[in-house]
């Protein structure tokens, strides 16, 4: 069969439920091969897939492992996903100001990969948080908290773990039906009812043209509500870093002053839009209510929020303009990688990263600077010091007042 579904994709034909659910329990039980299965990703690459054929295998990848189950409630679950970017500490704050707002926010999460960060290792930073929780502990702390903050088990959607990885190794990660795919059957594993989709624009996204981000909007929101799950996406700026925090710890250090209600107003106004309820999340960001739901999730979940981040103690060099202007440009993706060459981020899933460097931004678009005023401090640790002031330095552009 499979060489009947291969010449199927490369013809651009719509395959069947059965087709794509074939192809998928192929894969897990090895009767298709590595490379029968990039061919089929290429393909499907090349030719793209109906949103008919994206909801067969966005279900086929969902049903490959165990769905999750919550008890019955009067308070929706909700959850939320980023397609990542600099400075993206968004998770840490929704999590549990969603739970200030009475939902339930069973919130899977991953690792970050090149020069975006991720929330795991974000919240890795605090001394003894737990990613690896059971099921039987995530419905305890989801009953108990309102929220948890947790890595992907092996058993849920183990289908686009594997083809995750083939994809990354064949070339195929941009497609939007894949991206698709892969988002929506970890979010329909966790049994949620509603989802918010944060689709990021700009130098620091994977999305870099507003074009590509609508694309990929439209074709989660579509498939998602197809699936049964509410379903609403948002395109934001990646252009510049959000906040001011780039790096692990120093990006908990800003959720957490968020949440005291302190954090930067481009950050807090983001949060507020996602969240869906302006006026009450605001005032509950504003109160501080929501870090002492953080507080009781880190608890929960092992964490000491009494001890220092890991990766703490490193020196800072600060970045200055060398003459006044208007800050035209304070660009995502050479922050990211200043972050990245520091030792903040990874290339390979396997590698291990530093918690503690990163750069914090003092100046952002359209911000007025006289010389000598800082622009930007890198935190480090040696690692990559020379390299990461270079991108600095290239991230700024600075026009007239």
């Amino acid at each position: 069969m499979i060489l009947e579904w291969l010449e199927a994709r490369r013809a651009g034909q719509e395959q069947s439920e059965e087709d794509i659910v074939g192809f998928v329990n192929g894969v897990l039980d090895e009767s298709i091969t590595r490379a029968q299965a990039a061919a089929w990703l290429s393909f499907v690459y090349c030719n793209g897939m109906s949103d008919k054929e994206i909801v067969y295998l966005t279900k086929a990848m969902t049903d490959s492992g165990d769905k999750m189950s919550w008890p019955q409630s009067d308070s929706k679950l909700i959850d939320k996903h980023s397609t990542g970017g600099v400075g993206d500490k968004v998770s840490l704050i929704l999590a549990p100001l969603w739970a200030e707002l009475g939902y339930r926010v069973p919130m899977i999460s991953g690792r970050g990969l090149g020069i975006t960060g991720g929330t795991l290792d974000k919240l890795e930073s605090i001394q003894g948080y737990r990613t690896d929780l059971s099921d039987d502990e995530l419905r305890s702390q989801l009953d108990s908290v309102g929220c948890f903050i947790s890595g992907q088990t092996s058993t849920l959607a183990p289908a686009d773990k594997f083809l995750y990885a083939l994809r990354n190794e064949t070339a195929t990660v941009p497609s939007i039906a894949l991206i698709t795919g892969s988002i929506l059957s970890k979010k329909l594993a966790e049994g949620v009812e509603e989802l918010v989709l944060d689709v990021k624009c700009g130098s620091g996204a994977f999305m870099k043209t507003r074009t590509e981000a609508r694309a990929l909007a439209d074709a989660l929101t579509r498939v998602g509500n197809l699936s049964g799950v509410i379903t609403k996406a948002h395109i934001t700026d990646m252009f510049e870093p959000l906040g001011c925090a780039v790096g692990n710890a120093l990006e908990v250090e800003e959720s957490i002053a968020c949440l005291k209600g302190h954090g930067p107003k481009r950050l807090v106004d983001l949060i507020v839009e996602l969240s869906g309820d302006g006026d009450r999340a605001r005032e509950i960001l504003s109160s501080g209510r929501a870090y002492e739901r953080f507080e009781r999730m880190v608890s929960a979940q092992g964490g000491d929020l009494s001890k220092p981040l890991l990766g703490s103690g490193c020196e800072r060099v600060v970045i200055h303009a060398d003459r006044s202007g208007t800050v035209r440009s304070c660009d995502a993706e050479s922050i990211g990688r200043a972050a990245f060459v520091l030792g903040g981020g990874r290339s390979r899933a396997v590698d291990s990263i530093h918690h503690g460097v990163g750069v914090l931004v003092h100046a952002h678009c359209n911000d007025s600077v006289e010389e000598g005023e800082p622009l930007a401090t890198v935190v480090h640790a040696g690692k990559g010091l020379n390299e990461a002031i270079n991108h600095v330095n290239a991230a700024f552009e600075l026009g007239e007042i």
